[in-house]
């Protein structure tokens, strides 16, 4: 088989505060910054909720310009379950536009490419089916929520 199916899972927006990221400074390997995140939303046919605030978004920027996320967020079902997500991926842009975004400014979705990989945890017996998906989102950048389009490998 030469493809790979694929169907939405939920589309998750996330509140990042850009204000409140505590940066531990730069290394021979990039900087490393960690952004609390506050909340934010998740919405799908199978899988909708909340983003608890708690999770955090331990970024580190390499020196090529690439940006590395490495997420993990509660995460509370609209009937209730509990759910951790986390997820790692990366964003390129080019140096400017890379330079832009940490001034604070969005991002044209010609401007970068963000990829991640999700995994979920639970323990709700409703939900069992996340603990062994895998899933890839797509994500946009902007300077108050961040937005990912999250889809069920198959």
């Amino acid at each position: 088989m030469d493809t790979l199916a694929s169907r939405h899972l939920t589309t998750l927006t996330v509140a990042v505060d850009w204000k409140g990221i505590i940066d531990t400074g730069s290394n021979a390997n990039g900087r490393r910054r960690f952004a609390p995140v506050a909340g934010g939303r998740f919405e799908g046919e199978r899988l909708s909720g909340s983003v608890l605030p708690g999770g955090s978004d331990w970024v580190f920027n390499r020196p090529d310009s690439a940006m590395i996320v490495d997420v993990r967020l509660p995460l509370r079902t609209d009937d209730g379950a509990m759910l951790s997500l986390a997820y790692r991926g990366v964003m390129r842009a080019t140096p400017e536009a890379m330079a832009r975004f940490g001034r604070g400014a969005s991002l044209a979705a010609d401007e970068y490419q963000l990829r991640t990989i999700a995994s979920f945890e639970t323990g709700d017996p409703r939900y069992l089916w996340l603990n062994d998906l895998l899933a890839i989102g797509v994500s946009g950048p902007t300077t108050a929520d961040t937005r990912y389009v999250i889809h069920e490998i198959l």
